[in-house]
């Protein structure tokens, strides 16, 4: 579908579904509907969003009885948050009661963890008992749907959840059968409700996955709810050559679609004071479109913090090129950046190198720089030089792909089948799977040491 995007077809398809309309039934009488997905409509006394205790209890309650790891459980508990069991148990034992798998139940509460703070008895459970009572749906059906959009139980309205629910049935068989054109077909022109289902087929015939449909339908506001903006909008970002599958496409999107062309040049003319080419603004734009969102005195303040890391201008120039998500880091959290870099060993002029030629060090977070310090120089014995100069080695997964690997390095060490103690760090994490294991592993003629050393790289174990 991409390739589609990139040379030219991708603007037929978009121009064939302007008059096309969809499978579902057009919407009469649904005025409301536009207004349900606003944050007015969903149920808004929902808790307090702060509060150490309750906050410490939601965190202990969802690693309990969900099995979530401790770190999804803090960020969700920052959404909602509790002091008693009662209310989510009560709507943890409705979904059960209703067929939602254990694994289901963790899926919606993480995408929509504002059910747990819902009165069970009398907001999710007429809905889930209306859906359940409309012919046709299979109870399979009904928790796969639910499962992939639970804000659908936000929604206030049978007529509206009926019609949200059937348009994202259809996307989802759709994508099973492989037919998207099926979600098109001639559409009575005008109301906002329409829009937004329109275009979100738009979307998805160009390929824009399903959880980024889901979300954008379901915005109280957005890109979806117009008709000749949007279609403007998305021709800019199709032509600008965004892949449909990523997040940067749709929040491109966003902003050709909330932004005045005057609004826009406004911004490229910030940077080009600042001393950036106006190719170069598009180019970051192409990388973070966020960075065409920011007020002139959030990016010249970001210029003045960068050179707290030592950086000189010509340096920040290329770091924000390179990485302009830098722009949207707080001033606070690159501070505590080069705090946590100097905490660990690293002088001011290391962590600088580091920015230099891997400016993403700036967006980890403290326990990611000491979790992958500590292993690497701690565990394996590599100097903090080596780190400095392979600071990409942060972006690496321990998991998947620092801890494999290590362990493979550990257990040739233990048979004195290195010609070197210790292997370059860029020899063992900078390569690719292949050249690793063809360098490492498959190297060795023994083929019951081979085997042993895969299962090693496969299992993963920490030594």
């Amino acid at each position: 579908m991409y390739s589609l995007i990139l040379h030219g077809r991708r603007l037929v398809q978009f121009q064939k579904c302007r008059s096309l309309r969809f499978l579902v039934n057009p919407l009469q009488n649904a005025s409301s509907f536009s207004s349900s997905f606003s944050s007015a409509s969903v149920v808004a006394d929902l808790g307090p969003e702060d509060g150490g205790k309750g906050k410490n209890f939601t965190v202990s309650y969802l690693v309990d009885s969900l099995g979530l790891p401790t770190k999804l459980a803090e960020s969700i508990s920052r959404k909602a948050n509790f002091e008693g069991k009662g209310n989510p148990d009560s709507v943890l034992n409705l979904f059960r009661s209703h067929g939602f798998t254990d694994s289901q139940i963790s899926t919606i509460i993480t995408n929509y963890p504002r059910l747990l703070v819902l009165d069970a008895e009398k907001s999710i459970g007429p809905k889930l008992k209306f859906l359940q009572s409309r012919g046709g749906a299979s109870s399979s059906e009904l928790t796969e749907i639910l499962s992939k959009v639970p804000k659908i139980l936000a929604l206030k309205g049978n007529k509206v959840i009926s019609v949200y629910y059937d348009f994202v049935k259809e996307i989802i068989k759709a994508d099973k059968s492989s037919k998207f054109e099926k979600l098109c077909h001639s559409l009575a022109q005008g109301s906002e409700q329409e829009n937004r289902m329109r275009n979100v087929s738009v979307l998805r015939e160009l390929g824009v996955p399903q959880k980024r449909l889901f979300s954008l339908l379901t915005s109280g506001r957005g890109p979806i709810g117009g008709k000749e903006r949007f279609d403007e909008s998305l021709k800019k970002v199709v032509d600008m050559g965004f892949d449909p599958t990523t997040s940067k496409f749709v929040h491109a999107l966003r902003v050709f679609y909330e932004k005045s062309d005057k609004a826009l040049e406004e911004k490229v003319q910030v940077y080009k004071r600042l001393g950036f080419a106006v190719g170069d603004v598009w180019e970051m734009f192409k990388k973070w479109p966020l960075s065409l969102t920011h007020s002139e005195k959030k990016i010249s303040l970001r210029f003045e913090t960068l050179k707290k890391c030592g950086l000189l201008e010509d340096e920040i120039f290329s770091v924000l090129t390179k990485f302009p998500q830098c722009f949207g880091a707080s001033e606070q959290k690159i501070e505590n950046s080069i705090e946590t870099f100097i905490g660990l060993g690293f002088s001011r002029d290391e962590f600088a190198m580091m920015v230099k030629s891997y400016p993403s060090c700036i967006g980890l977070s403290a326990e990611t720089v000491k979790n992958k310090t500590e292993f690497l120089v701690k565990k394996m014995k590599w100097s903090l030089k080596a780190l400095v100069s392979n600071p990409s080695v942060f972006g690496y997964s321990l998991e998947k792909r620092s801890v494999p690997r290590c362990n493979v390095i550990k257990a040739l060490m233990l048979k004195s089948l290195l010609a070197s103690k210790l292997p370059p760090l860029s020899h063992v994490l900078a390569i690719t799977d292949q050249a690793f294991l063809n360098k490492y592993v498959k190297i060795h003629d023994d083929k019951e040491l081979v085997a042993e050393l895969m299962a090693i790289f496969t299992g993963g174990r920490v030594s």
